[in-house]
C-alpha cells in the first residue's frame, strides 16, 4: 500500500515569498548603507544624541525591520482575506511611524532628513518586492 500526498502552491508560494523577501532585504541593506555613507560623506553627520551611528547599522536595523516584515506577509498570505493589500497597507502605516523616532532625535535637521531617507528608501525596495508575491485576492 502507498500512500499519495497532494501539495497545494502554498509553500511554493511562500518559499518564493522569503527568498524574495531574503533577497529584497539585502538590497535594502546595502542600499540604507550606501545612502548613509553618501549622507556623511557630503558632510551630514551620523551623531545622534552626540552619539555616532555606525554606517554598517544601517543594514544591520535594516535587515531586522525587513525581515519583521517577511514574516508578516508570510503570515498574512495565510490569514489575511487580501494579503498583498493587508500587507501594503499595514507596512506603509509601520513606515510613516518609523519615521517619529527620526522626527524628535536629538540631531542636527540633516541627519533627522538623512535617517528618514534611509527608511522611504528600505521601504520603497522591500514593500513592493514582497507585494508582488502575495496574492492580490
Amino acid at each position: 500500500m502507498s500512500a499519495t500526498f497532494t501539495t497545494t502552491a502554498r509553500p511554493r508560494t511562500t518559499t518564493a515569498l522569503v527568498v524574495t523577501g531574503l533577497a529584497a532585504t539585502a538590497v535594502a541593506g546595502a542600499a540604507t548603507s550606501a545612502v548613509a555613507a553618501a549622507g556623511n560623506a557630503a558632510g551630514i553627520s551620523l551623531n545622534v544624541s552626540g552619539a555616532p551611528i555606525p554606517v554598517p547599522g544601517f543594514a544591520t536595523l535594516t535587515a531586522v525591520f525587513s525581515l519583521v516584515g517577511v514574516v508578516l506577509a508570510v503570515a498574512l498570505s495565510y490569514k489575511a482575506r487580501h494579503p498583498r493589500r493587508t500587507f501594503v497597507r499595514t507596512t506603509v502605516v509601520l513606515t510613516v511611524l518609523s519615521l517619529v523616532p527620526d522626527a524628535i532625535a536629538d540631531a542636527t535637521t540633516a541627519t533627522k532628513a538623512l535617517l528618514m531617507l534611509t527608511h522611504l528608501v528600505a521601504a520603497a525596495i522591500v514593500i513592493p518586492a514582497i507585494a508582488r508575491r502575495l496574492s492580490a485576492a
